[in-house]
């Protein structure tokens, strides 16, 4: 271990210092939310959000009033969090084109 190496706790600081592909799920989400509220901070909510919906597949293909029912959740973290998944569905679609246009002009 690198001495400059921290043993982060939050979410941000570990995407950071370990990258992104490195957290959970919830802690990903944790990064998007920011902060929580008075008695609940960001990773609780998060998790929260992860079991209610399975994963992050389950959460993107929920309505955004669903995401309301949230404690702690208001609509500046819920748009956030839709444009984030609406990013990732966009960048996913483009990736799965540009490998069936490659393997179309393939020999």
């Amino acid at each position: 271990m690198c001495a400059n190496t921290r043993k982060w706790q939050h979410p941000g600081g570990k995407l950071r210092e370990l990258g992104a592909q490195n957290l959970e799920e919830s802690e990903l989400l944790a990064v998007l939310i920011s902060t929580g509220t008075k008695n609940r901070p960001a990773q609780a909510i998060a998790h929260d959000l992860i079991a209610r919906f399975g994963s992050l597949s389950g959460l993107a293909n929920q309505p955004l009033e669903k995401l309301l029912d949230i404690k702690g959740l208001g609509d500046v973290k819920i748009l956030r969090i839709a444009a984030a998944l609406e990013i990732g569905r966009r960048t996913a679609t483009e990736i799965i084109r540009e490998k069936e246009k490659e393997a179309k002009q393939a020999p």
